[in-house]
């Protein structure tokens, strides 16, 4: 009595699937044959498709490397692309991504056009930058090894300036603040 799928239960191999369904083929020749193709389509869906877990960390490493030689917007553009995927990456790789999105938007801020108050790539740069940058230094706190202690450092410059904007110190106060600081009066409100 030859074994049928339902019998074999979900655990089952390719190679035993198909020697449990050749019992219908009379030569034994021709079940030798249809039992090596079953297995050589096996062994080629699993080599097409494994490298496929692999390219999520083959693009973060190609946006290091256009990061790495100052091509930030395309560094920027493989970042975006991999970002629907993060879920796929290790914690080490997410903190690897975070820092590397973060520092590519806090370049392109200090290179970006001057915009209106409205639409402002500078300010929307550095608020994209602040916000990959914290992420990094939490999820490296969280599971460190994903930044070596130079990213580290550079993350935590960058961090401080960044928080410049959001909790003031940030830009120069001009001469008048400055005289008045100097002294001891406090500043003057702002104009309306």
């Amino acid at each position: 009595m030859s074994a049928t799928p339902a019998r074999l239960g979900p655990a089952v191999g390719v190679a035993t699937l198909a020697r449990a369904n050749l019992g219908a083929i009379p030569c034994e020749r021709m079940r030798r044959s249809v039992f090596f193709a079953l297995v050589a389509a096996a062994s080629i869906s699993v080599s097409v498709t494994a490298p496929g877990c692999a390219t999520y960390t083959q693009d973060l490493e190609r946006a290091q490397r256009h990061y790495d030689s100052n091509q930030f917007e395309k560094a920027l553009a493989l970042c975006r692309v991999l970002e629907d995927d993060l879920d796929s990456l290790s914690a080490a790789d997410n903190a690897k991504y975070a820092y590397l999105r973060g520092m590519t938007d806090y370049r392109l801020a200090s290179v970006a056009q001057q915009g209106t108050n409205v639409a402002d790539p500078r300010r929307a740069f550095r608020d994209n930058s602040r916000h990959w940058l914290a992420l990094a230094s939490a999820i490296d706190q969280k599971t460190p090894g994903g930044i070596s202690p130079e990213q580290k450092q550079r993350l935590t410059e960058a961090l401080d300036d960044l928080n410049k904007d959001v909790y003031g110190g940030a830009g120069d106060p001009g001469p008048a603040a400055s005289a008045a600081a100097s002294a001891g009066a406090p500043p003057a409100p702002p104009a309306k």
